[in-house]
């Protein structure tokens, strides 16, 4: 398939029927790559016979998160221990079965970055092949980008969910951290790790977090919305230079929102910023060396096994290099920079900010800048990302909105009713 034709291909609506999100993950899967592996009808039965608010729509799931019947490789080439295991899952990863319970069918694994660090698997941008579709999300983002499926699972450490829906030119939701049970996933990061989801449109995303988020979500997100919101824009011009196209995006999202009536307050927080980043990066790290020792043992002596990538191996070491006491330290300066946040943007109804430094890259070996995902990885606040335009070269480029902790709805319907979406 072109690159043209797989953009192209992506024109379905939300009521893609099982067997078509079948034959396009089987039959338009072979330049994209975007699956692991695609279930059989056994496996989605069980979704299959039941009615719920998602009845019959096909979804993807990220090969960190466990689907009964199927395995969970955690994008790994090794053979050592439990992210490796070639066997078939006994059960669902608990959003999995959530998403059963409301009559939505998994029918495969989606790519992911080796261990969801920063090795990029073979997945491909389907607006143009020859671009990265971000990480470490990658196959999720793609494979709804590409119309194989309108729904896929993700998980956020850093911005492997942000970052390849704006790679993609899809909506991309990651939740306050820990509003989505992780029962059933491949934990590394423990304080860091958050389950969430792309969509094609906007609504589509509603319509996940009402069975995710739990009965209250249809009540919060028609409640809110009724009036122009306060709305703080975080450019963080200091972090990174952005290109053309994104810079334009945001700066065409704060004209729209100046026009529909919102106060723009454009606070300024850079010093914060940067040390925000340092101790992500620190937390990050120490916790992803941690994780990984029942795969490659105590103090990584099966560092040595040439199966591993050479970032896997190092972002491992580095991890090992950081004591106990300074990963407290660290932990602890979290804990003082998210009162004084939370404090900062409490008024706030939503933080309009950059969600990538620039349109998708360039090249398979990288999956792009993570810097304007990261702080809100570490804070825990909900994001969801909104498509705006294309580039000439075609690929998309768009903004995200953030929220303080707990306000994933009102965020979504904030989102909603700003229409700021390319797809609203």
């Amino acid at each position: 398939m072109t690159q043209t034709s797989l953009a192209q291909a992506a024109t379905s609506p939300w009521a893609l029927s099982l067997p078509e999100a079948r034959r396009r993950s089987r039959e338009q899967d072979a330049d994209l790559r975007a699956w692991v592996c695609l279930s059989d009808g056994d496996i989605e039965q069980k979704g299959e016979t039941g009615g719920g608010s998602l009845a019959g729509v096909a979804f993807g799931v990220k090969d960190v998160i466990d689907v009964a019947g199927l395995p969970t490789r955690s994008g790994a080439t090794a053979t050592n221990d439990m992210s490796t295991n070639d066997m078939p899952q006994p059960w669902d990863a608990a959003c999995v079965a959530q998403l059963r319970a409301a009559g939505a069918v998994p029918i495969g694994k989606t790519v992911t970055a080796e261990f969801a660090y920063m090795s990029p698997g073979p997945t491909r941008n389907p607006h143009r092949l020859d671009h990265t579709p971000g990480g470490s999300s990658s196959g999720s983002a793609a494979a709804v980008a590409a119309g194989h499926v309108e729904l896929a699972l993700g998980t956020q450490t850093g911005g492997s969910i942000i970052r390849p829906a704006a790679f993609c030119g899809v909506i991309g939701f990651k939740p306050t951290f820990g509003r989505i049970h992780r029962g059933g996933m491949r934990v590394l990061c423990d304080s860091l790790d958050t389950i969430g989801w792309f969509t094609r449109t906007l609504d589509q995303s509603i319509a996940t977090a009402q069975a995710l988020l739990g009965p209250d979500a249809s009540v919060a997100i028609g409640t809110h919305g009724t009036r122009a919101p306060r709305v703080a824009v975080l450019p963080s011009r200091a972090l990174a230079t952005l290109s053309p196209a994104a810079d334009a995006a945001l700066v065409q999202g704060v004209a729209k929102l100046r026009a529909l009536g919102a106060e723009i307050v454009e606070p300024s927080c850079d010093d914060e910023q940067a040390e925000l980043l340092a101790v992500h990066g620190a937390i990050m790290h120490a916790e992803f060396a941690r994780g990984m020792l029942p795969i490659f043992g105590a103090r990584g002596a099966g560092l040595r096994t040439p199966d591993i990538t050479t970032a896997t191996r190092e972002g491992i070491e580095k991890g090992l290099a950081i004591s106990p006491a300074d990963y407290a330290k660290h932990r602890q300066a979290r804990e003082r920079l998210a009162r004084i946040w939370e404090d900062r943007f409490s008024a706030f109804d939503v933080i309009l900010a950059p969600s990538a430094p620039s349109e998708a890259p360039a090249g398979l070996a990288s999956t792009g800048s993570s810097i304007f995902n990261r702080i809100w990885s570490l804070l825990g606040w909900p994001c969801v990302h909104l498509p705006t335009g294309t580039t000439p070269l075609g690929l998309p480029v768009g903004v995200q909105l953030v929220a303080t902790p707990a306000r994933d709805l009102p965020l979504l319907a904030w989102a909603r009713w700003l229409g700021l979406a390319e797809s609203d």
